[in-house]
């Protein structure tokens, strides 16, 4: 799956300024992406985060045991200056859906 900020499908803006909210809608939306593709977050295998700030990293942590089970899929977490709309995370997904 391709990258997803935290944009609200409704209104294509940013959820929020506050992090975890916006995480929270990052994996929302990834969640969303694979569930049209006739998956769910269960198929995924491989999470690439991109977050402009690592010391956030233990709070996407967190927030991902929300929404995946364990085992957890593979994953890599990666600083960057910035990403689109301001946004504060990013996060994009490999998914195995079928045999």
């Amino acid at each position: 799956m391709s990258g997803q900020i935290p944009l609200d499908p409704a209104t294509m803006e940013i959820v929020s300024d506050d992090f975890e909210a916006q995480a929270r809608q990052v994996f929302a939306n990834l969640k969303a992406v694979a569930e049209e593709a006739a998956g769910g977050l269960k198929d995924v295998v491989k999470l690439n985060l991109y977050l402009v700030d690592l010391d956030n990293f233990a709070i996407v942590n967190g927030i991902m045991e929300e929404f995946f089970d364990a085992p957890y899929p593979a994953r890599a977490a990666v600083g960057v200056k910035a990403l689109p709309k301001g946004s504060q995370v990013e996060a994009e997904a490999v998914l195995v859906i079928g045999d």
